[in-house]
């Protein structure tokens, strides 16, 4: 028995191969051992019936098939997508990490310059008290020499 299908060039050469598969298991489980004893070469039309009925199942199986390919292909861009999603929110994580980090570093940095600039004014403040002290000493020291 030779099985043979014609097709246009677009349908699938794996739903063709499919295709004369079922219909080869469905005619051994039906006529498997009547082939031999076959004597007209029409003997097994009335398989026909069901060579048009898988004829037009896979026919509407492709139209579903590139359906499910289209779906299939747009869910596969919609995983792309959040692929990318996901991976933003996590650079964008990791720049608010960074963010956090350096807000911190600023926090440190900014508390030590608060001590200095107060450690600065209390010497600024000390120095020209001292100044003023010291000299108001010496003019005392000089008056003190000249009129006694």
């Amino acid at each position: 028995v030779c099985y043979i299908t014609l097709c246009e060039k677009t349908f699938p050469r794996k739903n063709a191969y499919e295709y004369l598969e079922d219909l080869a298991q469905e005619f051994i489980a039906q006529y498997g051992q009547k082939v031999q004893l076959a004597a007209r070469p029409y003997s097994f039309i009335e398989f026909d019936n069901y060579i048009q009925k898988m004829k037009k199942q896979y026919a509407d199986s492709r139209t579903s098939r590139d359906t499910t390919g289209r779906l299939r292909t747009n869910l596969q861009d919609i995983q792309n997508i959040m692929v990318t999603n996901i991976q933003d929110v996590i650079s964008r994580g990791e720049t608010v990490q960074g963010l956090t980090q350096k807000a911190a570093n600023l926090a440190s940095i900014s508390q030590q310059y608060r001590k200095d600039a107060n450690y600065l004014n209390r010497m600024s403040s000390l120095t020209k008290i001292g100044l003023t002290v010291g000299s108001i000493v010496i003019l005392s020291l000089i008056a003190y020499v000249f009129i006694f």
